[in-house]
């Protein structure tokens, strides 16, 4: 189906597509989802992106991508997620892109010189510190309990911090922490980078996760005890780490879905190619009208995500904050990839739930999202309080109430 995708992007989307099957998918089928590819493997698929013009497509060109902008970019974030080797291939993959994409935001000139080259080639990772255990921040983040003071030209951070992805690899990390206790958390909240040198900080461990094998990421505990770092590798503005967070989040949460829409694509690419193959009680199962309707299901709801991600990013694009259109075009692609991927796993049977296909790896791996980047509750939450305003304003407040 046709969208209103920007030339460019549409253009590199399809050169990505063909990278990702000519290129991509191959080696995909050697690692067979016994282990992760290894960083001589990664650069390699790295260098043949570059070298066929999609590499980095969503970076500034300054720093070594091509510069598009989000509506571009998601069409080719879905080419791309075809593959869970894709996004890393392309250096579009989270949370590195979101981070990548902070610096570009608000970072000073000096953090971007450092970081960004490094980040850009994939030679370092970096991980987003926010969420913390109970009860601390997660799902409401009201409830952040690490700190950050100043001391002279140094900010010294406390806290314990989880789930920061990439975390036990990465080389630098985006903390979140209070830094004025007696403001809100919204209003009294910032973004410190703090490099996996410095002194009292611990990885404590990559927590184990349904999706951790194979080529899933890894997610690391955290804890600061005192750490100290320069008071210029504070990102942004003081105060206004939970603004930032937002507009890195909302773009992040789209690229996400279009990410995921292409693993659930090729997910029913294999449904489908699988059905028209097999027989079973005289007939194939293409040719089975349950089966047949279950897919059209999967096509059209997918479809249907596919067009609220453009609408919310064709809202970010004018300068709206769009947070309702990304609530609701997260917590609806999330259930439409799970529910693809399961139904492509049904469909295939035995061999959808072995390893000689990709499915098995898919389905461990689209679970999480329906939890990462707000939970379909915390983004439902959103989207009913829109709507169901207390009290109700507008023509809802004139609507008769029972008894009168």
């Amino acid at each position: 189906m046709d969208y209103d995708d920007p030339e460019r992007g549409t253009g590199l989307a399809a050169r990505t597509r063909e990278f990702v099957d000519e290129v991509v998918i191959p080696k995909e089928r050697e690692l067979l989802g016994d282990r992760a590819p290894t960083p001589e493997e990664l650069a390699a698929l790295r260098e043949e992106a570059k070298e066929r013009g999609i590499y980095a497509p969503q970076v500034d060109e300054e720093y070594g991508g091509l510069g598009l902008d989000l509506r571009s970019a998601l069409p080719v974030f879905e080419a791309a997620g075809r593959s869970l080797l894709g996004p890393p291939a392309l250096r579009v993959d989270a949370p590195d892109e979101g981070n990548i994409h902070t610096l570009e935001m608000v970072g000073t000139e000096d953090q971007k010189e450092r970081w960004l080259p490094p980040l850009v080639e994939g030679e370092i990772s970096s991980a987003f510190a926010m969420t913390e255990p109970p009860a601390g921040g997660g799902s409401d983040p009201k409830m952040l309990k690490t700190t950050a003071e100043k001391d002279g030209d140094e900010w010294v951070i406390d806290g314990h911090k989880w789930w920061a992805t990439n975390g036990g690899s990465a080389s630098v990390y985006l903390v979140m922490a209070r830094t004025d206790m007696d403001e809100h958390p919204y209003s009294g909240t910032s973004i410190i980078l703090v490099p996996r040198d410095a002194d009292g900080l611990e990885v404590v461990r990559d927590i184990p996760h349904l999706g951790g094998g194979g080529m899933g990421l890894g997610h690391a505990e955290l804890k600061l005890d005192g750490v100290r770092v320069p008071a210029e590798n504070l990102i942004g503005a003081e105060n206004a780490g939970f603004v930032i967070a937002q507009q890195r989040l909302g773009p992040a949460r789209l690229t996400h879905c279009m990410r995921f829409a292409g693993l659930a694509e090729r997910a029913l690419d294999i449904a489908f190619a699988y059905a028209s193959e097999r027989e079973a009680f005289g007939d194939r199962l293409s040719d089975k009208q349950s089966l047949r309707f279950e897919l059209a299901r999967r096509h059209t709801d997918l479809h249907a995500a596919r067009t609220m991600v453009r609408h919310a990013a064709r809202e970010i694009a004018a300068g709206n904050e769009a947070r309702i259109e990304v609530a609701a075009s997260k917590y609806f692609t999330a259930n439409v990839v799970q529910e693809s991927v399961d139904t492509a796993v049904q469909v295939c049977g035995g061999a959808g739930i072995s390893k000689d296909l990709p499915l098995a790896d898919f389905y461990e791996n689209v679970r999480q999202f329906r939890i990462f980047d707000g939970p379909d509750e915390v983004h439902l939450r959103s989207i009913a309080r829109e709507f169901l305003q207390d009290p109700p304003t507008g023509e809802l407040a004139n609507l008769p109430r029972f008894g009168e």
